[in-house]
């Protein structure tokens, strides 16, 4: 099996340091220095990334501009086909990818391997989806207004943005890169990718797919380095003509900064699951397990907090509690269902949401334990809003549950929160499901089952709460 980092791979490691990707060339840097990426289940220094300057920055949105001015002009087909060829060769080389994935994200093996599969299909969806959508343009008459006789045409259709700055999260590092990359190729875009450093060299491994796809020079870059260097360098650069931003906080500062550059962001979520007294029990404890704690709960959209009926809550908390127990605990290379968090603070900010709800007497359902980066799931009983965990987004495997006694009650605290991502009702009255769905302030809400984004998941409510979308 191939290494990360070998075979085709080869040419993208310099010592053992990853180079950068600009003009269609792996580089290292002329810094001379490196960013070290360290392993969360270890601890230790894994892999290296090269810490590039602002003026290679420059250059490769000098780049990015020529080449996306002859990509424009480019043919809808042959950019899809491009695509589809890129996508083939991700899913060729699924398992070098994936070993970055287990080692730097601490990602069981499992899901490792289907975040680049299922990366691989969302980029031919995005090529199929593009050849329909941007083939389509529109015939407009001038009688819709009054005063005006049908005497005029005009004709319109849809064109790139120009450079798009790409800047995926840790936890999704080559799908929701993808998730960006594809629909700005495929739209006549060039795109300049800076990843996180905590899934860096699984990104730099995905780009080289798409340069093993004969993309023009300079249509695709990826630059790595540490933020205070080069990250509002970037986000505040001129040559930027849109930026596709996922993570936290960061992007409250980004948007301050970009001036008039359109935005597309997701800044995380505190997603409510509310469960009504003629909820299928059974159904409500897996999903609430498989939405609350798989990838260790850090997903921005899992469950992130349960409002339940008093009168059902004890049933559920048993049920859930029984699959908690079954969980596999530990390294993500065993295909364990818990594994480490991604870094030492996010361990120490969860512990302080736990040792918050300790002091103000949540009930824990099983005890508090952590090894390094390594928490146990952990479910939170009988949670008040004044604990911290009712609101704040834990990322890792801790889930409150409040119970309430209305539903009122519920979509009050759902919507008081500052996150407006997703959430999820379960019930088997379908008239209470969509009044309830259309009463929550949130981009999208699934009935009967956890919380999830993809494709399928179109959901739209611009609440400007933190809402994913997909623009083509």
């Amino acid at each position: 099996m191939a290494l990360a980092g070998t075979g085709a791979f080869a040419e993208i490691l310099d010592g053992d340091v990853y180079k950068y990707y600009a003009d269609g060339e792996w580089r290292a840097s002329a810094s001379g220095k490196s960013v070290a990426i360290v392993n969360p289940t270890t601890r230790k220094t894994q892999y290296r990334v090269q810490a590039c300057t602002q003026e290679e920055v420059n250059k490769v949105m000098e780049a990015a501009k020529v080449a996306q001015k002859a990509w424009a002009r480019t043919p809808l087909w042959k950019r899809a086909e491009l695509l589809h060829k890129a996508a083939a060769i991700l899913k060729e080389h699924k398992a070098p990818i994936a070993e970055c994935l287990v080692k730097e994200i601490a990602k069981p093996a499992k899901d490792a391997i289907s975040e680049v599969v299922r990366s691989g299909d969302l980029v031919s969806y995005t090529a199929e989806e593009g050849v329909r959508i941007l083939g389509e343009g529109k015939l407009l008459v001038s009688d819709s207004f009054p005063g005006n006789e049908r005497n005029k045409y005009c004709l319109s259709s849809k064109i790139p943005l120009g450079v798009v700055l790409a800047i995926p999260p840790f936890n999704y590092p080559v799908n929701l890169a993808v998730s960006k990359i594809g629909p700005a190729l495929i739209a006549g875009n060039s795109l300049v990718l800076k990843p996180p450093t905590q899934g860096a060299v699984a990104a730099l491994h995905m780009v080289h797919c798409f340069h093993l796809a004969g993309f023009p020079k300079g249509l695709i870059s990826c630059v790595t380095g540490k933020g205070s260097e080069i990250g509002d360098f970037l986000t505040m650069h001129p040559g930027v003509n849109c930026i596709s931003f996922t993570g936290g906080d960061t992007g409250i500062a980004i948007s301050k900064k970009a001036g008039m550059v359109p935005l597309q962001m997701e800044l995380g979520g505190k997603d409510a699951c509310i469960v009504l007294e003629d909820a299928d029990l059974d159904l409500v404890a897996a999903n609430i397990v498989k939405g609350g704690f798989s990838y260790s709960g850090q997903r921005c959209t899992a469950v992130k907090v349960v409002l339940i009926m008093e009168s059902i809550a004890d049933a559920v908390v048993e049920k859930v509690n029984a699959k908690l127990a079954k969980l596999k605990v530990g390294p993500p290379e065993d295909d364990c269902d818990i594994t480490p968090v991604v870094t030492e603070s996010s361990a120490n900010f969860i512990e302080g949401l736990v040792m918050d709800a300790k002091e103000k007497g949540a009930t824990f359902c099983q005890e508090y334990r952590r090894e390094g980066n390594l928490i146990w799931p952990l479910l939170l009983d009988h949670v008040r809003p004044d604990m911290r965990i009712a609101w704040e987004e834990p990322f890792g495997p801790i889930l409150p549950v409040i119970r309430i006694n209305s539903v009122e009650e519920g979509i009050h605290h759902c919507n008081a929160s500052n996150f407006g991502l997703q959430g999820c009702v379960f019930t088997r009255d379908i008239n209470k499901a969509i009044l309830i769905s259309d009463a929550m302030e949130t981009g999208t809400v699934q009935i009967n089952s956890a919380p999830a984004r993809g494709p399928d998941h179109h959901g739209l409510r611009c609440s400007c709460r933190g809402e994913e979308l997909y623009v083509l």
